[in-house]
């Protein structure tokens, strides 16, 4: 027990001395999310913003700015020359420009002569050019309907329904978290044992009474609390940050922290036997760490991905540990209800510390 503890309170020595291990698993990871949710965090909204241009400053007019001043999915603008609100659209500030041209009120009040507004859009963003065109086409037919007193015979009865807001930050904070458990685990375990063996460290302590089940509990610890600490201060700066709440249960959080941390190690050792020097255990980590973070779902999600690669995504450890950690974090999903999360976390457990047993040296 003694040879535990004190291997346990090396490692976190180790952890604190080097400066370079704070700045990549501490701080580098919280500001990615901090970059990463101030740019894209709000990426699910989509703005519309019309801008017009009224040539008649009547009162039929002043009625018909204030239909797109109150509808709840447009921002209105309100300009004064047309060559103004062209530029408007191609800078990109507006994505449509609607022009009430002078002697509007007289034609609105001659029912029998139709007239056209013309509306400005930019070619060069047809998805909201046309979503725009969509909702003032709308606008406009039915301040047309009432104009003329028309009552249509059948009508579409609007009935909300309340959804879970899931922004992109939402998404990406338990990514982050993930993250940061593979690259500790895979990253730090295979650099930090080859780079033993190659001093003779592994070969000392073989010489000794010391038992490999200590050294490797002592690694697990280490490692859980340091990765335990992340989490909490990422979850804890992304509330702060970004308002975001843990909605689940935070030993469901901690449970998949742990298994996490396990399956990862158990790859890290698997790569510190395979590696000959601590110079080819970076690059065969990175190699596997790498394709796994943008197959992960750690920054996209994985039903964007094409189909042929789904199968391959769906073994992959860290899609399902950042989906547990997803489910947990932002549905409060019971552990109960994770069985496939646990069970192939599980395997690459078991599976990881089986082949680790036959390729890891000592010497």
């Amino acid at each position: 027990m003694r040879a535990y503890r004190q291997l346990t309170l090396a490692q976190l020595r180790i952890f604190a001395r080097n400066k370079q291990v704070l700045f990549f698993t501490l701080l580098f990871p919280i500001i990615l999310m901090l970059a990463l949710g101030s740019f894209a965090g709000k990426g699910n909204n989509l703005s519309l913003t019309v801008g017009v241009i009224d040539s008649d400053q009547t009162a039929a007019s002043k009625d018909l700015k204030e239909l797109f001043k109150k509808h709840e999915g447009l921002k209105t603008l309100e300009y004064e020359k047309i060559k103004t609100g062209k530029e408007a659209v191609k800078n990109g500030d507006i994505q449509l420009l609607v022009v009430i041209p002078k002697g509007y009120e007289a034609k609105v009040r001659n029912e029998k002569q139709a007239f056209s507004l013309s509306v400005y859009y930019n070619e060069k963003n047809l998805a909201a050019s046309e979503l725009g065109l969509t909702v003032v086409n709308g606008i406009i037919d039915q301040y047309s309907k009432d104009l003329v007193g028309y009552t249509p015979l059948v009508t579409v009865e609007k009935v909300g329904i309340e959804a879970m807001n899931i922004r992109y930050v939402d998404f990406l904070v338990p990514g982050i978290v993930a993250m940061m458990i593979m690259s500790n685990n895979m990253n730090g375990v295979a650099g930090q044992i080859s780079a033993w063996r190659e001093r003779g460290i592994l070969r000392r302590m073989q010489g000794t009474r010391l038992k490999a089940s200590t050294f490797i509990a002592a690694q697990i610890t280490a490692r859980l609390l340091l990765n335990g600490t992340q989490a909490l201060l990422v979850v804890l700066i992304a509330h702060f940050v970004f308002n975001i709440d843990v909605a689940g249960s935070w030993l469901s959080l901690l449970f998949f922290i742990i298994l996490g941390t396990l399956a990862f190690m158990s790859l890290g050792f698997v790569i510190a036997g395979v590696a000959k020097n601590p110079e080819s255990a970076g690059p065969i980590a990175g190699f596997v760490t790498f394709p796994m973070l943008f197959l992960g779902g750690v920054f996209f999600p994985i039903s964007n991905m094409p189909d042929i690669i789904q199968p391959i995504v769906k073994i992959l450890p860290i899609s399902h540990l950042s989906s547990a950690l997803r489910e947990t974090m932002n549905l409060g999903t019971s552990f109960l209800e994770l069985g496939t999360e646990t069970l192939v976390l599980g395997c690459w457990l078991v599976g990881g510390f089986v082949l680790a047993s036959y390729v890891f040296k000592w010497e």
